[in-house]
């Protein structure tokens, strides 16, 4: 809908051929538009600016990636060519999430997996939340299901715990969301619990980590597992992994579900893994 409405839009101002090559799909969040722009369009990034505008008015700010998301924070590489704030509040579900897109990792693509293990969230439940970034999946499930005990929130990212404390408090969970700022390697073992369910929304790097979920999950809690591999065999590296770190630590495993979450790149997804520890 986007590349006809552009094509559209853009038609007399950018040459035929290169209508063909115009962006198919971009990300808002907030009034933050991220767009991909492909090899060989660069120099047409002011006419896309442009036409974005004309059929979003609503938006603040439009931004071009000009690299991956790296570094321990996963903040992506971003070129504002219209606006210039990349601060925005996006709600989702009812939720309010104030995000500088710059400073901490937000993605909206994701709502529909945060609603489903929400879903899942029974009442007394303990849950630790690793590489939470804003908290909106903490947020979420605190809105949710209103009886949890408590969900702990955990992030290497100082600047994302930061919006994260803002965020708990305007969406009104400060009784049960506590955002830590740490490496969750060193964080999750001093706080002493062992919780119900642990998520681990991070594809790229959770299976370094998962040695420390299986320490902090009680017998019989649920770990949401994230990872990522190719379309053609999509989860047999992810349960490998399980497998291999349920026997070092000595526990066994019962798989709960397995599901191909979103696209992450040219023939690559981002899946879970729900496992319950026996």
């Amino acid at each position: 809908m986007l590349y006809m409405n552009l094509k559209k839009i853009l038609k007399g101002k950018v040459p035929d051929e290169e209508l063909e090559k115009l962006p198919r799909a971009f990300e808002v969040i907030g009034d933050v538009a991220v767009v991909e722009i492909p090899d060989g369009m660069q120099h047409r990034k002011k006419e896309i600016a442009e036409g974005l505008k004309i059929l979003h008015p609503r938006l603040k700010t439009i931004c071009v990636k000009t690299g991956d998301r790296g570094g321990d924070f996963r903040l992506p590489s971003l070129e504002v060519i219209w606006g210039n704030g990349t601060e925005t509040e996006h709600r989702e579900f009812g939720c309010r999430f104030r995000v500088d897109i710059r400073e901490a990792y937000f993605s909206p693509r994701e709502s529909t997996e945060r609603q489903k293990i929400a879903a899942m969230v029974k009442p007394g439940e303990k849950i630790l939340v690793m590489f939470s970034g804003v908290s909106p999946s903490p947020i979420i499930i605190a809105k949710k299901q209103p009886k949890v005990e408590k969900i702990v929130a955990v992030d290497i990212n100082p600047k994302a715990t930061e919006y994260a404390i803002g965020n708990v408090r305007i969406n009104r969970v400060q009784e049960k969301v506590i955002p830590l700022t740490g490496d969750v390697r060193k964080v999750c073992p001093e706080l002493g619990e062992k919780f119900d369910r642990i998520l681990m929304p991070l594809p790229k790097g959770a299976h370094e980590f998962l040695d420390v979920a299986l320490a902090c999950i009680k017998k019989g809690g649920v770990v949401h597992f994230y990872h990522w591999d190719r379309d053609e065999d999509l989860f047999t590296g992810a349960l490998d992994i399980v497998k291999k770190e349920c026997k070092k630590a000595g526990k066994r495993f019962r798989i709960l579900d397995k599901r191909n979450v979103l696209p992450y790149g040219p023939r690559i997804s981002k899946i879970c893994i729900d496992f319950e520890v026996l």
